[in-house]
């Protein structure tokens, strides 16, 4: 006879998915039975209260062996259809390891890592982006499977969307920024890259393990140029890069840092990673808002320095 288990979510996570709509509420409803099922099919003990992100929900486990894992439950949309294939690809190197999935669902079975010990919980943050520049490097070394969203669909799409977002940007030097961000990438998109790229990688995807001290969590695994990586190392924790009295200079220093550690040829990666910002913008004109945010101006304003 099946056991009957459910799992226990969070308020906070329920109002929060939730709020994205008749859909996402459905999924909410289903997660405690879900996970109940997914606890018993995998012979899965609970181990400690269940954590969750913007998008899933993550439950400490031990497997009838022993083994410490985690059960990470999330919906299956466009962002996680090709995290498995990229967590097969990567093997462990450098990443937290996939122990199980379920296709239908999207729920995965993953090492367990240190989610109280952050790469944002070192106090030297040159040491935290060598760190994190060394496991960007080992990531992008890895070239991407078969039927992974691509980067060159989606500078196309980009530069598609451009002529309808500018007009929507308040401030002309902000409207001129977006074209020339767009040119960065019109002259790049003959050659998108064929690399695997995990698209988020920052300070707070990348926890501490047994297996390796730093492990990524969290990708959202991506075809193209590793330069379309940069961004979220550039941005984060931005308050340090402020804190030095010259943006500028700190934003390039972490470029620099980025592009050495990675091998990267800094003109292209400075277009790849304007065509990062010139995402964000679109997204951002999409949401309805008249203005970019002031970090992502700052960047591009830094690296366009050296023009």
């Amino acid at each position: 006879m099946t056991r009957s288990i459910s799992i226990e979510v969070p308020d906070a996570f329920a109002a929060s998915y939730g709020a994205h709509g008749a859909e996402a509420r459905a999924w909410i409803a289903e997660l405690p039975r879900l996970g109940g099922e997914f606890l018993d099919r995998w012979g899965l003990r609970p181990d400690g209260p269940p954590a969750h992100g913007m998008a899933s929900l993550v439950l400490p486990v031990v497997r009838s062996d022993g083994t410490p894992a985690v059960l990470k439950l999330q919906q299956l949309r466009e962002e996680t259809v090709g995290t498995v294939a990229g967590l097969r690809a990567w093997n462990g190197n450098g990443i937290v390891r996939l122990l199980d999935y379920d296709e239908n669902s999207a729920t995965q079975l993953l090492e367990r890592l240190d989610t109280a010990r952050p790469l944002s919980s070192i106090a030297d943050e040159t040491r935290a982006l060598q760190i994190l520049a060394e496991l960007m490097a080992r990531l992008t070394a890895v070239p991407a499977p078969t039927g992974l969203r691509r980067l060159s669909d989606l500078a196309a799409a980009m530069l598609d969307q451009v002529p309808q977002a500018v007009p929507v940007l308040r401030d002309p030097a902000e409207q001129r920024l977006v074209r020339t961000c767009a040119s960065a990438v019109a002259e790049l998109m003959g050659e998108p890259g064929d690399r695997l790229l995990h698209w988020d990688l920052h300070y707070d995807n990348v926890l501490a393990g047994e297996r390796e001290p730093w492990l990524a969590i969290d990708p959202e695994p991506l075809a193209g140029d590793p330069g379309f990586e940069l961004l979220p190392a550039l941005d984060n924790r931005w308050d340090e890069v402020e804190a030095t009295g010259d943006v500028t200079r700190a934003v390039l220093r972490r470029f620099d840092l980025l592009t050495e550690v990675l091998g990267l040829d800094r003109e292209r990666a400075t277009g790849w990673t304007l065509g990062r910002v010139l995402q964000n913008a679109l997204w951002d004109t999409e949401d309805g808002k008249t203005t970019l945010e002031p970090v992502q101006v700052a960047i591009t304003t830094a690296l366009l320095s050296r023009s």
